[in-house]
């Protein structure tokens, strides 16, 4: 193995890192600002859920990412280093600007901008590009819908119980919620840097002739993005949890459910969502519930454009990148 591929996939496992600390908000966001957890408590309990993700998922996210967004025969270091640079960089300018992007996007998007420059476009391989653009629209949908139907069933249970009480049930049904999220998250995100750095070896031969992954690798990007969870990005914890909607114990607990089963679908179908896209939704599906002006929906109007405008300026980070690393390798 040599210096340069070791260099990349500790590159992979900054972004994964990144990824981790970009979305540790979607994990933490509505347990923390229904003060069920403190801050602390929060990122410890969902960084433990994303680590053990591997043992309850199969590696099909990281099959697709690996061999199904570009041809992997024309994968090699500059193109990973491309796509590497184009997400970590994205990643980087919508946390300063405390904008719940999709870290999953933004690697896709630089796989394709890095695949392009070196073999044009007949190198991506469009199948698994526009299942990924279609669960751009219907990751958030699906979270709002479930979320939204998940309040509905739950007011109704509870529509004769105090205050206090359903209060009391939720903030333990919360934790609960939490978990089978952060679950969700962990088994569908860190699967995307086990792909890239899957390709990278295989590329490289160190596969031999199958692609596959390593458990080694499995394990290195589980912990990558729990310890990305546990620093925290907390900028965009205050978008997450109450500039989108004021959530009280039970709508945190609605949200999280209902993300939690879209994560839980599209992971066992193989498919890279985006876990913030997912849980935006279901945190306004449940604000929509009591009135549709509860939903801040000029904030909710800049997330969804930060969500269009990923995969394009990812794309173009990576391109850049792709294209400085060539004329260093010359």
């Amino acid at each position: 193995m040599t210096l340069a591929i070791v260099f990349l996939i500790v590159l992979a496992l900054l972004f994964d890192f990144l990824n981790g600390f970009h979305d540790s908000a979607n994990s933490i966001a509505t347990v923390v600002s229904t003060r069920v957890l403190s801050p602390r408590y929060a990122v410890i309990w969902a960084a433990f859920f994303n680590f053990v993700a591997f043992l309850f998922f199969g590696l099909h996210v990281a099959n697709t990412i690996g061999k199904g967004i570009i041809d992997i025969n024309i994968i090699n270091q500059s193109v990973i280093f491309g796509a590497l640079a184009g997400a970590c960089g994205w990643n980087i300018i919508t946390w300063y600007f405390g904008l719940p992007t999709s870290s999953s996007h933004a690697l896709i998007g630089g796989m394709i901008g890095a695949a392009l420059v070196k073999a044009g476009p007949g190198s991506l391989v469009w199948s698994g590009i526009l299942k990924t653009v279609i669960f751009i629209f219907v990751s958030p949908i699906a979270g709002l819908i479930l979320g939204l139907s998940l309040g509905i069933i739950v007011y109704r249970l509870f529509r004769k119980s105090a205050p206090l009480k359903v209060d009391h049930v939720f903030r333990k049904g919360q934790l609960i919620s939490a978990a089978f999220y952060s679950m969700g998250h962990g088994g569908n995100d860190a699967q995307k840097t086990m792909g890239i750095i899957a390709s990278l070896l295989f590329s490289a031969g160190i596969l031999g002739g199958k692609f596959y992954i390593p458990l080694w690798v499995v394990i290195a990007c589980q912990g990558a993005i729990a310890l990305g969870t546990m620093f925290g990005g907390w900028r965009i914890v205050k978008t997450m949890g109450q500039k989108v909607a004021k959530l009280k114990p039970v709508d945190g607990f609605c949200a999280e459910s209902g993300a939690a089963i879209v994560l839980f679908i599209s992971s066992a179908f193989g498919i890279p969502v985006s876990t913030t896209h997912t849980i935006t939704g279901s945190i306004m599906g449940i604000g929509s519930l009591r009135r549709l002006s509860a939903v801040r929906w000029g904030v909710a109007g800049r997330i969804v454009w930060a969500w269009i405008l990923t995969i394009p300026c990812s794309a173009l980070i990576s391109a850049l990148a792709y294209y400085l690393a060539r004329m260093v390798v010359r």
